[in-house]
C-alpha cells in the first residue's frame, strides 16, 4: 500500500548526517520518510551537478523534499531538476537576497576562503560553522551529528552557500525559520512560517513542534 503514501525525503544542513531527523515522526499511513546524505563533492563540481547527482536517490515521482540550512538551498536546486509535490525549507534561505550581510560581504571580499576550515575536526569549530552556535553543553551531541569531515567538502559548501545566485524560489517552497536563528536571521527572511524561541538547530531540539505541524503543511 505504500504507492498511496506521500514520499518525504529530508536533507539535512552541511556537514550533519542523518540521525538530526531521529526524532522526526510523520504518521506512517500517509508517509513514507526517507533521509538523503551529503557526499564529498568531485571536484569542481557545481551545486547544479550535486543537485542532479543527489536526485537520483529519488525514484518516486512527486516527493516531498525536506530541507535544513544549507541542505534548504540543496533541495531547491532539486526542485529545478525534478517535479515536487512540495519544497519545505527550514532554518535557511529561499534566494542570494535573504542571505546576511556578513555572507554578501564574504562572497565579495572572499574572506570565506581564509577560514581555518583545516580544524574541521575540531568539533567545537565545526558546530560553529554548521550550527552558528558555541557548543560546550552538548558536544557529545554534536560529535553524533555532525559526521562529515571532509575539508573539501566543507570548503565546497561555504563557498555554494555564499556564492548561490538564486534569485526568485522554486513556487512550491514553504519556509520554516525560527526566530532566534543566528545563521540566517529571520529579520532578512520574507514569506515564512516563524517558529518562536526557534535557533538555528531547531530541527533537533524543537521536534515536537515539527511532528505536530510538519503533516498539515505537506498536506495543505
Amino acid at each position: 500500500m505504500s504507492d498511496n503514501k506521500i514520499h518525504v525525503y529530508l536533507m539535512p544542513g552541511m556537514a550533519a548526517n542523518p540521525s538530526i531527523f531521529e526524532d522526526i515522526k510523520l504518521p506512517e499511513n500517509q508517509f513514507e520518510t526517507h533521509t538523503l546524505e551529503w557526499f564529498v563533492p568531485e571536484k569542481g563540481m557545481s551545486l547544479t551537478d550535486y543537485a542532479q547527482k543527489m536526485c537520483e536517490n529519488i525514484p518516486e515521482p512527486g516527493p516531498v523534499l525536506v530541507g535544513i540550512s544549507f541542505g534548504g538551498m540543496l533541495v531547491q536546486e532539486m526542485a529545478k531538476i525534478i517535479p515536487t509535490r512540495k519544497v519545505i525549507v527550514v532554518s535557511s534561505v529561499k534566494s542570494k537576497h535573504e542571505l546576511p550581510k556578513r555572507m554578501i560581504f564574504a562572497k565579495y571580499t572572499k574572506v570565506h576562503k581564509l577560514l581555518p576550515t583545516g580544524l574541521v575536526n575540531n568539533v567545537e569549530l565545526l558546530a560553529k560553522y554548521a550550527f552558528g552556535e558555541t557548543v560546550t553543553k552538548r558536544l557529545h551531541l554534536y560529535e553524533k551529528y555532525l559526521s562529515i569531515r571532509d575539508k573539501y567538502y566543507i570548503d565546497w559548501s561555504i563557498d555554494q552557500i555564499v556564492n548561490w545566485g538564486q534569485e526568485v524560489p522554486p513556487e512550491n517552497v514553504v519556509h520554516i525559520q525560527g526566530d532566534r536563528d543566528a545563521v540566517f536571521p529571520i529579520s532578512n527572511i520574507k514569506d515564512c512560517i516563524p517558529v518562536k524561541n526557534g535557533t538555528h538547530t531547531m530541527i533537533i531540539h524543537r521536534y515536537r513542534w515539527f511532528n505536530e505541524h510538519l503533516p498539515t503543511i505537506i498536506l495543505e
